[in-house]
């Protein structure tokens, strides 16, 4: 079992990764397919894997698919690589699903946003409140969409939440990252969440948030580990080489259509060999000439 205070120093450094949940071609939880995907990410070097998040296409999944895909995560990665579940929407769903995670054994939560319905900020604040209570393992917020709290806030709830050990910045406000950062310190574990996080993995690092979560991992894992360690080292040279043939062609096609920061990722797995399947409603698969500018993108590399 990893503690609430050892998983935070773990988020600390390296890099994190979202591995995308494989579905058969009817769309069904494919086990098999998702245990094979672990095993081979996991000598890449991810600090942390984070089951059924984003990426995992958590939005989709029933409790029962939840269960089973956190249950195939940490039987595959145990010993190995700390795995984080996905938990969001409404606070008593959240709960059931971060519960189902620790019963698991999932090291941790990432709270995702409460979705549709908009909130006061003192709501928000109870939301994250009642879902850290019903856990005993440790959470961490995901700062995006409908969830957005102020520094005072996120004090409080660090005051109030021990098991609250994290913050993962989806939204991209400079100012509110510095003010949360200067105001929380050494309190959290920080995290650049952005869609592709590598495109502003270097403006993050220097805000004090020197770990990110990468989606293409999943389909380039040596690359995006060598472009970690670049952005680490300060190597310029191949952070800005990367960015210009890769990240930022990358993003040309990911931002034709809403979603794709998902579909483009499983596009990437069908291109290498390692297919996890179509995406589910309401997410759409990329169109075949999208996927040929992206198999020149890997090809190139």
């Amino acid at each position: 079992m990893t503690t609430c205070q050892e998983l935070k120093e773990i988020l600390r450094d390296g890099l994190l990764s979202f591995p995308v949940t494989d579905f058969d071609a009817g769309g069904n939880f494919d086990p098999k397919g998702y245990q094979a995907r672990l095993e081979w990410l996991m000598p890449y070097g991810a600090r942390a894997l984070f089951a059924a998040g984003g990426t995992g296409e958590y939005f989709s999944l029933t409790l029962d698919e939840f269960s089973r895909v956190v249950d195939t995560a940490v039987r595959t990665c145990q010993g190995h690589t700390p795995i984080l579940a996905g938990a969001g929407g409404p606070t008593r769903t959240a709960i059931a699903f971060a519960q189902e995670a620790q019963r698991k054994g999932a090291a941790g939560i990432l709270l995702m946003p409460h979705y549709l319905t908009d909130a006061p900020q003192e709501g928000i604040a109870r939301h994250v409140r009642e879902v850290c209570d019903s856990v005993d393992i440790g959470v961490l917020i995901y700062h995006r969409g409908q969830c957005r709290l102020s520094p005072a806030l996120l004090e409080q709830l660090a005051e109030q939440c021990p098991n609250l050990i994290g913050f993962k910045d989806g939204v991209g406000n400079v100012e509110h990252m510095v003010r949360v950062r200067r105001r929380l310190g050494d309190r959290f574990a920080y995290l650049g969440g952005l869609p592709t996080a590598e495109v502003f993995a270097q403006a993050y690092r220097a805000m004090g948030v020197p770990v990110y979560s990468s989606a293409v991992f999943n389909f380039v894992p040596e690359m995006a580990m060598h472009f970690y360690q670049a952005v680490k080292t300060g190597d310029d040279a191949t952070v800005g080489h990367l960015l210009d043939t890769f990240f930022l062609p990358l993003l040309e096609i990911r931002n034709r259509k809403p979603g794709y920061a998902v579909s483009i990722v499983k596009a990437g797995t069908r291109i290498i060999g390692r297919s996890s399947g179509p995406v589910r409603p309401p997410l759409v698969d990329l169109d075949p000439q999208e996927e040929d500018a992206l198999r020149a993108l890997i090809e190139a590399l």
